[in-house]
């Protein structure tokens, strides 16, 4: 065995330093703390008031519970389409892997979570480090692209306040910006996944581009990345696929649909009864892009931030402060639990299933 093939060792990994991620932590910390503070100078409460919940149906929590299970089942096994073309993963093990890795992604600082999921399944299979990385990408591509494009079509459909009003609550925060968000997230989530494309079928150009452009500063630097997105690249390999593609996006639109059915059936059961299939998907697709900004652990404080602004499109302010503010509680506090529930629950699938550490060739 050559020293490129030796296995990586624990204890290798647990000498990387650690004040980056300390850093991270106190940046995290410090967004969702601001995050709270706006939120709570804008009168829109972080826990409300138990006259809020009056109208909570216990029957709509349950159902929306049960749609979380759906949806996070959905969110995990759908990867087995995008790792097939790199090498075989067993279906129980892409969900356990997913499981983790959704749990990490919310508890870690500004989403520092998102390599659990690469990492984790080179312990799992003859995926290699950057090609998983690069499916982990191309499904964040398509997902934004997908939310911006519902988020684009639900503001089309639903009919908004009139006037809509220049501010959410007591926070000078004009509602109208949200159409122009959404506008600019549609925007961007096209042009990347017009460059996703083009890294793959064009990806000599791309490995050219990288390594003349970086290698202006370092020669050394340009061949190094430019070998990292090359092999990047290669993890997209399900992009002209119809036999792996299809069922992936299939599956993405049962995620999507059964996410936005259970927040309809929540917001109802919360007091919203007027609300909309499609004012739900304006919220969901305002929470989805909300949370990619900085924030606390667990998407604190731009969770609930998003949801309001949204809310605040179709609900005039006496429902933001009762039973919209029960409905973004207990929405948050369900996908909080459930999260930590699949957490656990891939954690110890993970123990049960032999597993190898990743020679330096996988990893690299």
């Amino acid at each position: 065995m050559s020293a490129a093939d030796e296995p990586l060792q624990p204890e290798a990994v647990a000498e990387r330093p650690q004040t980056p991620w300390r850093a991270r932590l106190a940046i995290s910390l410090l967004c969702g703390l601001g995050l709270a503070w706006v939120l709570l100078r804008g009168g829109l409460p972080l826990l409300p008031p138990k006259s809020s919940f009056d109208l909570l149906q216990p029957s709509a929590v349950v159902a929306y519970v049960a749609s979380l299970a759906v949806v996070h089942w959905f969110r995990a096994a759908r990867w087995r389409h995008l790792l097939r073309p790199l090498g075989h993963v067993s279906l129980r093990d892409v969900v356990a892997v997913s499981w983790v890795g959704f749990g990490a992604i919310l508890l870690s600082p500004l989403r520092s979570g998102e390599i659990v999921r690469p990492y984790l399944v080179t312990r799992r299979g003859p995926v290699r480090l950057w090609e998983a990385t690069g499916t982990v990408g191309a499904e964040r591509v398509i997902d934004g692209l997908a939310l911006s494009v519902i988020l684009f079509v639900a503001l089309r459909l639903a009919t908004p306040l009139d006037p809509l009003p220049d501010r959410i609550a007591d926070l000078p925060v004009p509602v109208a910006a949200v159409p122009q968000a959404a506008n600019g997230a549609l925007f961007l989530f096209f042009a990347a996944f017009v460059a996703m494309a083009v890294f793959f079928f064009a990806r000599d150009f791309a490995r050219r581009a990288t390594r003349a452009i970086l290698g202006l500063a370092s020669k050394r630097l340009g061949e190094r990345v430019a070998d990292i997105v090359d092999r990047v690249a290669q993890g997209i390999r399900f992009l002209p696929s119809p036999r792996h593609l299809l069922p992936f996006l299939l599956e993405t639109a049962a995620y999507w649909g059964v996410n936005a059915a259970g927040i309809w059936l929540l917001a109802r059961g919360s007091g919203l009864a007027g609300i909309t299939l499609a004012e739900a998907c304006v919220a969901m697709g305002c929470i989805g892009i909300g949370i990619l900004v900085p924030s606390g652990p667990g998407y604190f404080g731009a969770f609930q931030l998003s949801t309001y602004v949204a809310l605040a499109m179709y609900f005039p302010e006496s429902a933001l402060r009762g039973p919209a503010a029960a409905f973004v509680f207990v929405l948050y506090a369900a996908q909080v639990g459930f999260h930590l529930v699949g957490l656990g629950l891939g954690l110890f699938l993970l123990r049960r299933a032999p597993e190898s550490w990743p020679s330096t060739s996988r990893l690299g």
